[in-house]
């Protein structure tokens, strides 16, 4: 079997930027390195949005951002004023496109389409089964996600689950300066569901249909949704140049639980998506950055985990929205429309001081966050 210091099992999102890191910090020059993946990375299957105080590090692949957007509750409408915030957009083949290209100039680094079906942490190595070959390696970073896993526990799993048109109208008619963060005006039906509208130009957009619930939809209802959406918004004569559709997990379950001495779950299989929002692609920037920290210190992936209070307020919106999932709109209705975004988005991204968290939490509605307190303490 062919040996390799790391396997990266799955080269998504967290594996890729984890490589591209280690890349660059220089610590990949005399170590062989396995990424395994059943994809090739050679399409666009997935659009990143995520909120940064001024310039960042991924501007150069950001494709769109906004300095301010639309929130609408069921019975307002108002812009969200981001102060130094910027909402951006980053396509999922950009993103590949420009990591591989990077990779590409390290002669020991290996990409190969295969996918993984078993590993094992037999302590001195650890073995990885694909359905063509098997290998060894010394560390393995795990980003498949098992749903499995997660249904075991006491948590509550919830997906944010969706489906994106890319439109181009015939004639202008999109404010391509601001964005619709989140519309609750669309019919709830029992669930939290709300839309984008994240217009490149006057005559294009990517209009996405998002739901935080526990089961999925079948695939007419999110066309539908959309479709009835551009009429209500007075749009008939549309061409549909791309779709995309996706499921990512919410949950507070303790994933570093499951990291062994030589093997560390990363991505979503490691807990790196945000669990109260789903984002992703912030998250993972900051994880990647504590990682290849912690690779130079330390060899136990079994240390490399730290659960702080902005865990618990996940557990407890998301203990709220699996008992109660009607409820998300109105919560967040109420946070955006009492509280300021930006301090919001600073919330969100785990940055603020306690005093600044109170704010926040403030403006959500007390009875629920009470009575979801007191059923995770007692």
């Amino acid at each position: 079997m062919k040996h390799y210091h790391y396997i990266f099992a799955g080269s998504g999102l967290s594996a890729l930027m984890t490589v591209y890191k280690m890349a660059q910090a220089g610590k990949l020059t005399d170590k062989p390195i396995l990424l395994l993946d059943s994809s090739s990375k050679q399409q666009n299957d997935r659009t990143w949005c995520f909120w940064e105080n001024g310039n960042g590090k991924w501007d150069t692949i950001v494709s769109k951002q906004w300095d301010s957007a639309w929130f609408h509750g069921s019975d307002f409408k108002k812009k969200l004023d981001f102060g130094s915030y910027k909402y951006k957009m980053v396509k999922g083949i950009d993103f590949y496109s420009h990591i591989l290209s990077k990779l590409a100039n390290h002669s020991n680094i290996t990409i190969v389409q295969q996918k993984v079906i078993n590993f094992t942490d037999h302590d001195t190595h650890v073995q990885v089964n694909t359905e063509a070959e098997n290998y060894t390696c010394d560390k393995l970073f795990n980003s498949i996600y098992s749903p499995e896993t997660a249904a075991k526990g006491k948590y509550p799993v919830l997906q944010q689950h969706f489906k994106g048109w890319f439109i181009k109208t015939k004639t202008p008619f999109f404010d391509d300066s601001k964005a619709t963060f989140m519309d609750f005006s669309i019919p709830q039906k029992g669930n939290t569901r709300f839309m984008y509208v994240l217009p490149k130009s006057p005559t294009t957009a990517l209009l996405e249909y998002t739901l935080f619930s526990e089961h999925l939809l079948p695939e007419e209802e999110y066309d539908s949704a959309i479709k009835e959406y551009l009429t209500n918004l007075g749009i008939t004569d549309y061409e549909i140049t791309e779709t995309e559709k996706g499921c990512i997990p919410m949950t507070s379950y303790p994933f570093w639980k499951n990291n062994t001495k030589n093997i560390l779950n990363i991505g979503s299989a490691g807990g790196w998506t945000k669990a109260s929002t789903g984002y992703t692609f912030k998250n993972t920037d900051k994880k990647t950055e504590e990682l290849i920290a912690f690779l130079g210190k330390e060899t136990d992936f079994r240390k490399f985990y730290k659960k702080n209070r902005f865990w618990f307020y996940d557990l407890l919106l998301l203990d709220i929205l699996y008992r109660s999932n009607e409820k998300g709109g109105s919560i967040f209705s109420a946070m955006f429309k009492k509280g300021k975004a930006s301090l919001i988005f600073k919330f969100l991204d785990e940055e603020t001081s306690l005093s600044e968290d109170l704010k926040v939490i403030a403006t959500c509605p007390k009875s629920l966050f009470v009575k979801a307190l007191l059923r995770n303490i007692f």
